[in-house]
């Protein structure tokens, strides 16, 4: 099958060529130099003449490998495509994995706490981490900002046709939020929490899920006590037993529809939508939710001023610090607008949940069909205990606690007409 080469003729003649050219031009009494810079090139191509007859020779022999290798698989009649051999012995290279090494990758956490390092962290440590190392994505109080998701809420929305799953809602296992934690967050700095940091910031989400307490610490010894919502919203995938086995036989080909349609598309489901619209995860409200009754029943003490006139400047003053903790969700003042949460503007003697522009959960929802108005009492029940309050409200904050920082909140809020 092979043929010869054709490369030996043209090399020849350039070197005869050559050698003409220079012993015409010596027989003519050309010069020394000259004759030496004609050497030289002939020299050259010689080396060059030499290299090609090298790489032909090469070439063919490669050429030749293959055919014969092309006619002992046709003359076996072998399959071209056949896998290749398997060697029997090692490549002999690299060394063993020490076990240190495992132990470095092994960091995954199981759902009954194996695989848990030793460490411990409390609702309030947690609190402070995730602002500082969360809270740009995720919200102050775990609410989520823009398109990125909240980490609490959603209770009692699984049945709902845009159900929102959140840690809380949704989440069955406590392992899963503490071991994507550790591995994953914060966002473009993974791998950098402590494994007490990291303890408190899960403490923190299930307080801000109502899971816990605000005094709840979580370590790797009370890890497993935690009871998530959903826990038992799960079951064990049995379809290869029991599905498998149908789906095998010949499929139906009766019946079937004309056109199908397209009712929504998975981009629009996500996180962060491609069309810069609402994201379904950051709507934490639950359709079904207790009735609000604006007359409340508020039994503490608290002085609370009744109207706009006549307030305390230093009582404004003081709430101006303690709206601090607002600002991350709420404007108030002149150009105010709606953020994570309301403007709050004219709050005290408006209509709840009336405020045009925003989202608000079933539960205000309610309340404004009801015609239920904030006044000073129920104001200051609410900030005290949002959740407690109005239960299926999206805002996750934990409450003001002093009743002087209530007080003085509630006596700056009122300082802005709408």
């Amino acid at each position: 099958m092979s043929k010869s080469l054709n490369l030996f003729v043209p090399a020849i003649g350039v070197t005869a060529l050559a050698l003409g050219l220079a012993y015409g031009l010596s027989s003519r009494h050309y010069s020394a130099q000259t004759i030496e810079t004609l050497e030289t090139r002939v020299q050259q191509t010689e080396e060059n003449v030499a290299r090609a007859i090298a790489e032909a020779a090469r070439l063919q022999a490669e050429r030749n490998a293959l055919e014969q290798i092309s006619a002992e698989a046709a003359t076996a009649n072998a399959d071209l495509t056949a896998p290749a051999p398997v060697s029997e012995g090692a490549y002999g290279l690299g060394r063993p994995a020490l076990p240190e090494e495992l132990a470095a990758w092994n960091v995954d956490v199981l759902p009954d706490g194996r695989g848990l390092p030793e460490g411990r962290g409390d609702v309030w440590t947690g609190e402070e981490v995730f602002v500082d190392k969360c809270a740009s994505c995720h919200g102050d109080f775990a609410e989520g900002v823009g398109n990125w998701p909240a980490l609490a809420g959603g209770f009692d929305t699984l049945a709902n046709e845009d159900p929102v799953k959140t840690v809380g809602s949704y989440w069955p296992y406590l392992s899963t939020a503490w071991d994507y934690i550790n591995r994953s967050m914060p966002f473009g700095e993974a791998g950098t929490l402590t494994a007490d940091e990291t303890y408190a910031i899960v403490a923190y989400i299930m307080y801000s899920n109502h899971l816990v307490d605000d005094d709840f610490e979580l370590s790797h010894e009370n890890f497993t006590e935690v009871e998530m919502y959903n826990g038992d919203g799960f079951v064990v995938d049995d379809r290869p037993e029991l599905e498998y086995a149908e789906w095998q036989t010949e499929p139906c080909m009766e019946n079937c529809k004309d056109t199908v349609e397209i009712t929504m598309r998975a981009t629009f489901l996500d996180v962060t939508p491609d069309d810069g619209g609402q994201s379904v995860v950051d709507d934490g409200a639950a359709d079904a939710g207790p009735v609000f009754s604006a007359s409340g029943d508020a039994t503490d003490e608290t002085a609370l001023p009744d109207d706009t006139d006549g307030l305390d400047p230093a009582l404004v003053a003081a709430g101006e610090g303690v709206f601090r903790q607002c600002k991350s969700c709420h404007q108030i003042g002149e150009g105010a607008s709606n953020r994570t949460g309301p403007a709050l503007n004219g709050i005290v003697g408006r209509t709840i949940g009336t405020v045009d522009g925003f989202r608000y959960s079933g539960v205000f929802q309610e309340a404004a069909a009801a015609g239920d108005v904030w006044t000073p009492e129920n104001l200051a029940a609410f900030l005290k205990d949002p959740r407690g309050m109005m239960a299926g409200t999206k805002m996750s904050f934990r409450g003001v606690r002093d009743e002087a920082d209530v007080a003085a909140l509630i006596a700056y809020m009122q300082s802005f007409e709408k």
